[in-house]
């Protein structure tokens, strides 16, 4: 079987197809947010993305979600769900999944870091607990803190679907260091 790279199949039955949608993605300079959030403690750099004082990250375009809960420890996403999230068998992808959760639960260990503190995901393990149709959303990601630390923390969270079922849960552990900017 000849397999050509690029767009797959597009010279051939793209008519049969319908047509083409498409998602706009915008975002602003990243070096802004990351400026903004290491002169401020976790949760004060949390506050000023909720409130618009800094820029959302880039990613958070891409899986677009609303903070709806912001405390110590603990947060929670609002994702609203569209075409573009969809795997070959018309479900959310589950990248989609495990961004939302990687999200939370980063965004949870952010809430407790002193000023100067970054942080990047060693380790993330999720459970996809059921397939998750367009129609059962929006989803709901929140992450808690399990155990802080000074080089590694821990936390755990999961996502519902919109009548309140678990869809996939996740555990991370999370690296911390001074940032060096």
């Amino acid at each position: 079987m000849d397999v050509e790279h690029g767009s797959p199949g597009l010279a051939g039955a793209s008519g049969e197809w319908g047509p083409e949608r498409s998602r706009s993605v915008s975002w602003y300079d990243p070096q802004v947010l990351v400026a903004g959030a290491v002169s401020r403690s976790g949760m004060e750099a949390m506050r000023a993305m909720r409130d618009g004082e800094l820029p959302p990250p880039p990613v958070g375009r891409l899986v677009p979600g609303d903070l709806v809960h912001l405390e110590e420890g603990s947060v929670s996403f609002r994702c609203a769900l569209d075409e573009s999230m969809c795997n070959p068998m018309g479900l959310v992808a589950g990248g989609i999944l495990c961004t939302m959760l990687d999200a939370a639960l980063t965004c949870a260990v952010h809430t407790t870091l002193p000023q100067g503190v970054i942080h990047t995901s060693i380790e993330l393990k999720v459970n996809f607990l059921r397939p998750v149709p367009l129609d059962s959303g929006p989803l709901d990601a929140v992450g808690t803190v399990i155990k802080p630390g000074r080089r590694i923390a821990f936390a755990e969270g999961r996502v519902t679907d919109r009548p309140g079922r678990t869809v996939a849960t996740a555990s991370t552990s999370i690296l911390l260091s001074t940032a060096s900017r």
